[in-house]
């Protein structure tokens, strides 16, 4: 199972809607709107494989999305 954090920017004002999108996605498993930089930022756990799919296929495919960011953990590097 990998973990991975999307950061997301969106168009102005669709904030919620793409946050109740996000939410029909089983593999996601947080999803908050956010100050700064980034617009939503949502946590997801799937395999590898699904992961990939998941992001291209489904988040990144979702109207108003204006662009990601993936980031993965490097476990062997410790943290909690």
């Amino acid at each position: 199972m990998e973990t991975a954090y999307i950061l997301i920017n969106c168009d102005l004002g669709v904030e919620t809607q793409i946050i109740n999108e996000l939410m029909k996605i089983p593999e996601i498993k947080e999803v908050r709107g956010t100050l700064g930089v980034f617009d939503i930022f949502c946590k997801i756990e799937a395999d590898k494989e699904k992961l990939t799919d998941i992001i291209t296929n489904k988040i990144r495919k979702i109207p108003k999305i204006r662009n990601t960011n993936t980031l993965q953990a490097i476990l062997s590097q410790g943290g909690r």
